[in-house]
């Protein structure tokens, strides 16, 4: 299947989603009327300003940390709040750009990527003389803070991107880097201590979490094959570039071995999340969309079997994420946008 240029900008939104999807919106189609969503209850909106995306829930299941533009921000910030939208606190330094924001297992900590030691401005956006690529920054460096932002600490300071870390119930860290010349995934201690490599193989391997158990980590990629695409492939990341591919889910163990496909849906496929029990995944995909603009929420067992729409949205549906007990999932949307292009943060209760 061929993907069209809608569906490769959103294939790779995980790493800075309101820019890719300000660029989908000028090619959207005008939305139909949504369908039935049986498993999501009470859907409140909680963000109303700017571009958000990302939400995680904190251990205790009572607060959020997310990526933001609120404001008039001119590239995302992190902020924190609380799961019914109030108390809204930005919690990074302001400058830079940032990504990919958690919560630490014991609350102490929260973690973040952010270019700020590269300068203080929004890094600048890609030249698309060569076609729709997307930057994979190399200012990039995970960072460590106290939950309200002070004592930020660098937890990496290898050259290249090291952004998109999540943290297990143990508290050990889980990244995707290009430090070895490929995108690939790490994991560390909670400190930035004891990296090590867990994927090895051509392409784009990223968005890592842990299961439940942490026995295992959930993951998107596409393993590239010698030729043209992957030699362009290693070109542009030479230079902290990506020509977004299409993508699917995998699994593997939390020490890399046993690397196993989840899904063969083509399109792109991204932002996996685990059900509670272990035993399902829950992701967005486009696949059903043969232009390649809706993205749903889905979820499918863990061997790649039962499938199911779970979203049923004309617009874009992302990153999902449950509640540590299992009882609501928040995810980002451009459903109910006051102005095109708004993505926003919705949570509702799960109905199994």
């Amino acid at each position: 299947m061929r993907i069209s240029a809608p569906v490769l900008i959103l294939s790779i939104s995980l790493v800075a989603a309101p820019y890719a999807l300000n660029a989908w919106q000028a090619a959207a189609p005008a939305p139909s009327r949504p369908g039935p969503e049986p498993h999501l209850s009470s859907i409140r909106q909680l963000t109303f300003d700017g571009e958000n995306a990302e939400a995680y829930f904190s251990s205790d299941g009572r607060r959020l940390i997310f990526q933001s533009t609120h404001g008039g921000a001119g590239c995302d910030q992190i902020y924190t709040m609380n799961v019914d939208g109030s108390a809204l606190t930005r919690v990074s330094n302001g400058k830079g750009r940032t990504t990919c924001s958690f919560f630490y297992p014991d609350g102490k900590h929260i973690l973040y990527g952010s270019t700020f030691k590269g300068g203080d401005p929004c890094p600048p956006k890609p030249d698309f003389s060569r076609g729709y690529v997307w930057p994979v920054y190399d200012r990039y460096d995970i960072y460590r803070a106290n939950p309200d932002g002070t004592g930020l600490e660098p937890l990496t300071t290898t050259p290249g991107y090291d952004a998109e870390a999540t943290i297990a119930a143990d508290g050990t860290i889980v990244f995707t880097s290009v430090r070895d010349g490929d995108m690939d995934i790490y994991s560390m201690n909670s400190d930035g201590s004891g990296v090590k490599r867990l994927t090895n193989r051509p392409g784009p391997d990223g968005g890592p979490f842990f299961s439940p158990d942490g026995s295992q980590i959930v993951f998107r990629g596409r393993a590239l094959p010698p030729g043209k695409e992957l030699d362009d492939y290693r070109m542009l990341l030479k230079e902290s570039l990506w020509r977004p591919t299409s993508l699917e889910i995998y699994v593997m163990n939390r020490d890399g071995s046993n690397i196993r496909q989840v899904t063969s849906l083509q399109g792109a496929n991204f932002a996996p999340y685990w059900f509670p029990d272990g035993k399902r995944i829950i992701f967005a995909s486009n696949h059903q969309d043969p232009r390649g603009r809706d993205f749903e929420l889905w979820a499918i067992n863990v061997d790649g079997t039962s499938l199911e729409r779970i979203s049923n949205n004309p617009t874009f549906d992302g990153f999902p994420m449950f509640s540590p007990d299992g009882s609501k999932l928040v995810f980002a949307s451009n459903r109910q946008s006051a102005h095109e292009g708004d993505t926003n943060v919705f949570i509702a209760d799960w109905r199994p």
